[in-house]
């Protein structure tokens, strides 16, 4: 536990943050009928922060439909708009590593940092549509855990496929302040 709360610490703090919070609160559920709509539309209020909310649901679902050559793309153009956004410039070196890397395993285990950075910058930006989900898989990274950002309530998991798709629960929901 301890480990799971310094990794979350550091990664807060050398994270990309805007200035305001925006959480909606803890809600730990599992898979619903509800959950089971099609997925929401999330419309964030800064066209730069959008873009890499789509760029990261892309390289998400490459990971989820197991497409290693599509998870490539979509990391190297997530790159390209982390990059550009003041105080993500770390992340996008994440995201490079992922765009590079030698396999669909490596990609994974890269992707838990690089969601740990991108749902620290969600917390904090303005959602005008939609909500966002923070997932967590307790049995990605060999136990460790990992988490992950989604549209829908229903889990889709980016760290196992269709191995094991249902793996994980809803800890999180980021949606407009009210």
């Amino acid at each position: 536990m301890r480990k799971y709360l310094a990794v979350m610490l550091i990664a807060g703090i050398v994270s990309c943050t805007n200035t305001e919070k925006k959480v909606a609160g803890n809600s730990d559920t599992t898979t619903s009928d509800a959950a089971t709509a099609a997925p929401a539309e999330v419309e964030l209020k800064e066209p730069k922060v959008q873009a890499i909310y789509n760029g990261y649901i892309i390289l998400k679902d490459a990971l989820v439909s197991t497409k290693f050559e599509e998870a490539k793309k979509a990391a190297d153009a997530l790159k390209a708009d982390l990059a550009s956004y003041k105080g993500c410039e770390n992340t996008a070196l994440i995201a490079e590593k992922i765009a590079t890397a030698a396999d669909i395993a490596a990609q994974r285990k890269d992707f838990t940092s690089l969601s740990s950075d991108v749902i620290a910058l969600f917390k904090h930006a303005d959602i005008t549509k939609g909500a966002i989900f923070v997932q967590h898989c307790p049995m990605a990274n060999n136990g460790d855990g990992g988490d992950w950002l989604s549209s829908e309530q229903k889990i889709q998991n980016p760290y196992y496929g269709d191995e094991m798709m249902e793996c994980g629960r809803v800890v999180e929901t980021i949606k407009t302040a009210l």
